[in-house]
């Protein structure tokens, strides 16, 4: 095999990360930050419409967000089969759990925009947002698992240098400690959003990596299944 066909999934895996991480960011900051904690999304200035329009834009993303990581998923598993095939196949099958408890979430997201659509309802969109956080951490349970899976595989395997494998251990731990605190004591949450900085910084790196840094290492690198 050459090194430009064996770095081939590494390179389409960072692709599909970075556009995992684009749609993510853009959904969370750009369309659902302004509509979070507000008791009355009707009045923002664009009115019901304008914050169900949000809404919509941010399903949107949300489902290509939930695709890509599905993407992401099955490519991780090839990559890293070799460095410890029952544990690739945790990680991978933590993240489909991620997945399909972020698309349950979805439909309480597209809920509240049904809500603000029917005028008398809108009251209950705030509440439906509030359900759709709750299930968005529920999710990150899960993926943070995956992420110390994944760190821990990423470790073992001779193509990946090790900072991103504690990067990405990291990453999980900060997830699975921000959903505790979501769902055992609420109220240091909020003090604790500035540690998702770690995972954010982390997956950026390892997606980056795998489009830019892999093709010279991979030729080289033949992991022993462990």
């Amino acid at each position: 095999m050459t090194p430009r066909a064996s770095a081939a999934p590494y390179r389409i895996a960072g692709v599909v990360y970075l556009v995992l991480i684009a749609a993510g960011l853009s959904s969370e900051a750009v369309f659902r930050a302004p509509l979070s904690g507000l008791a009355d999304l009707s009045a923002l200035p664009g009115g019901a419409d304008g914050a169900a329009a949000a809404l919509r834009a941010a399903l949107l993303l949300d489902t290509l967000m939930a695709l890509s990581d599905v993407v992401l998923g099955a490519l991780l598993l090839v990559i890293l089969r070799p460095a410890g095939e029952a544990l690739a196949l945790m990680a991978f099958s933590l993240r489909l759990v991620q997945a399909a408890v972020l698309g349950a979430g979805l439909v309480l997201h597209h809920g509240a925009a049904l809500a603000l659509d029917g005028g008398a309802a809108a009251g209950l969109a705030p509440f439906l947002l509030s359900l759709h956080a709750h299930a968005y951490d529920m999710g990150l349970v899960f993926f943070g698992g995956s992420c110390l899976a994944t760190g821990v595989l990423l470790l073992r395997h001779p193509a990946f240098p090790a900072a991103l494998g504690w990067g990405i251990g990291a990453a999980g731990i900060v997830y699975l400690s921000g959903s505790a605190l979501r769902f055992l004591a609420p109220g240091l949450s909020a003090g604790f959003a500035p540690a998702y900085m770690v995972p954010l910084v982390a997956e950026l790196a390892l997606a980056l990596w795998l489009v830019f840094g892999a093709r010279g290492r991979v030729a080289r690198a033949r992991p022993a299944a462990a």
